[in-house]
């Protein structure tokens, strides 16, 4: 597959492009009469409705972007030996220091149980200890080990510049925009989850 930028001039409103088989079949992509991308599949789905369907597409659009970035990192993070979860775990630590587990799984948006399987696997790799919390007798703080430290600072840069790749194209306006947008998301997300 020939990866495309929004700034690709080749591709015309009748060209589509099928995502990767990750995400199963009928997941074309075409673009409508303002130059827009769209699923031609989900489009297909609810054409005989009748009804404003555009909250569908985009919510769907969003999905399928996930997904593809999760996949995108998963395999990023396997070519060197790891999860995208321990990268995670690995990179914070690196940037915040030793770090309460609980304070990790609410940085991390993760269950306190997951944040423990992660540091679990680090530790048994030699990347990561246990360490008494010297304000808390209670609590145990997550610490790169130096090989921990060696390792992440041998792959946080290429790992920064994966991200410029994947927005290759976009201005910084649209990237605002796009940030912007998420977090809208997120916020509309946490009021219906509160309900």
């Amino acid at each position: 597959m020939k990866p495309f930028t929004m700034n690709d001039d080749t591709m015309n409103r009748s060209t589509t492009h099928s995502l990767p088989r990750e995400l199963g079949s009928g997941h074309e992509l075409a673009r409508d009469e303002s130059g827009r991308l769209y699923s031609v599949h989900m489009r297909e789905l609810f054409e005989d409705l009748h009804v404003d369907m555009s909250a569908v597409e985009a919510l769907g659009a969003m999905k399928i972007a996930g997904h593809m970035l999760g996949l995108l990192q998963e395999r990023w993070a396997e070519k060197h030996g790891l999860t995208q979860g321990r990268l995670g775990v690995l990179f914070r630590l690196y940037r915040c220091g030793d770090t309460p587990l609980g304070d990790l799984a609410a940085n991390m948006e993760s269950t306190p149980r997951n944040i423990t399987g992660l540091v679990d696997h680090l530790e048994r790799d030699g990347l990561v200890e246990r360490v008494p919390d010297p304000s808390d007798r209670r609590s145990i703080r997550a610490r790169l080990t130096e090989a921990g430290r060696a390792r992440i600072q041998a792959v946080w840069k290429e790992g920064v510049d994966h991200q410029f790749e994947m927005v290759e194209g976009f201005s910084k306006d649209d990237l605002a925009q796009l940030r912007h947008l998420c977090l809208q998301l997120v916020i509309n997300a946490r009021k219906e989850l509160g309900k």
